[in-house]
């Protein structure tokens, strides 16, 4: 996808704003994480809505959302955490395509509720692809650098014309509480009988250090049946990994590929978007699955 369809210039970062696409899929071998967007369904919709294959880049956002100014005109749509979009200070549609016109700011506002927002451009953000993916991954630094001020970012060549839309519904993101199934395994008999039926009965909270690595949790530490540590071993996304304090990490996109502590059970691949949308303080209750 070449970049000929102009320039966006990054006007506002926000937060955490970083380049995405469905990610590097099979390079763990190599030490490298898959990496890609957390939210999935809501970069593939955001793709969809203006023309573009769901494998093309877009862009995601960290709570704060971002702002960039198009050169020419350009089709957008901003989709996954609901939020405020303007252009040029004037309302625009949220979910839907929307046309800027050369010049104008188009601003994605603050997630309210949720965490990330996906901004696609029809003919994908045109970067250069880093082993078969335009993704940033913020654990091997590979990709673009997360986005800031000033920054350029090309934009491909529309692949056709945009669909004609009335609705595109997509699930909200969590409210109230994350639910995440977990099925247990493969290293669930390192943790004691207590151990596991508090990892089913209480409610943890989604720590505020959580990232694009993992979703960390704050609650209750779970009690390990023996001492010792296992060698390295491979990981998955979803993978729940729990560290010597005890308390459960769910494994998101940018998860390492190995490590050594034992996984208790893993969040099947659907309910990692939820996670993704999850805020800090959210309580979160695991439901475990026998395999």
């Amino acid at each position: 996808m070449p970049g000929t369809g102009g320039v966006l210039e990054v006007v506002r970062a926000g937060a955490l704003t970083t380049v995405q696409d469905l990610g590097r899929v099979g390079h763990a071998h190599l030490g490298v994480p898959r990496s890609g967007a957390l939210d999935a369904p809501a970069h593939r919709l955001a793709n969809r809505l203006v023309g573009n294959p769901e494998d093309a880049a877009t862009l995601e956002t960290t709570l704060t959302g971002c702002a960039v100014r198009a050169e020419r005109p350009v089709v957008v749509a901003v989709t996954g955490a609901p939020c405020a979009v303007r252009i040029d200070g004037r309302p625009a549609p949220w979910g839907a395509a929307v046309r800027v016109p050369a010049g104008a700011v188009l601003d994605v506002g603050a997630a309210r509720p949720g965490v990330r927002g996906y901004l696609a451009v029809a003919g994908g953000i045109a970067v250069e692809p880093v082993l078969g993916s335009r993704s940033t991954d913020l654990l091997s630094g590979l990709g673009p650098a997360p986005l800031a001020e000033g920054t350029r970012l090309p934009v491909g060549e529309p692949a056709g014309p945009v669909p004609r839309t009335d609705a595109a519904p997509a699930p909200g993101p969590p409210v109230g509480e994350l639910v995440l199934p977990l099925v247990l395994g493969p290293r669930d008999d390192w943790f004691t009988p207590a151990a596991l039926r508090t990892l089913a009965r209480a409610t943890y909270r989604v720590s505020s250090a959580s990232n694009r690595i993992g979703l960390r949790t704050e609650g209750p530490a779970l009690e390990r049946a023996g001492a010792g540590e296992l060698p390295s071993e491979g990981m998955v996304s979803g993978a729940v990994q729990v560290p010597p304090d005890g308390r459960p990490v769910v494994f998101l996109a940018d998860h390492p590929t190995t490590g050594g502590y034992p996984v208790v059970g893993v969040v099947p691949e659907e309910a990692l978007a939820a996670a993704a949308q999850a805020v800090p303080g959210l309580p979160v209750r695991f439901v475990l699955l026998r395999h």
